[in-house]
């Protein structure tokens, strides 16, 4: 992943075109509009973005490939060490 980078800045040190984030369809984590989250939009070639509702301008990339290792990981429990003994909210519908 890349961040901190100018977004016309590429890792492989190629340019391209600024992105303009409020041109792209971002998908929210949480269906409530009041709640910070992360957000999650398809951008140009392969390139996905994500951002935190309370920090718009600052965006992280990837690429779809790595985006789809990690939502498998997600989905496989990879990660779940990292939430272990965190409290959270139980999800309106009773899921937690």
């Amino acid at each position: 992943m890349t961040t901190n980078m100018p977004p016309h800045a590429r890792q492989d040190g190629q340019h391209s075109a600024p992105t303009n984030w409020d041109a792209l369809e971002w998908i929210r984590s949480s269906d409530d509009p009041d709640e910070e989250c992360i957000e999650v939009a398809a951008g140009e070639g392969d390139l996905i973005h994500l951002r935190q509702t309370d920090e718009p301008d600052h965006v992280v990339t990837t690429t779809k490939a790595k985006w789809k290792a990690f939502v498998l990981g997600v989905q496989n429990d990879e990660f779940d060490h990292f939430v272990t003994g965190v409290e959270h909210d139980a999800h309106p519908d009773g899921d937690a």
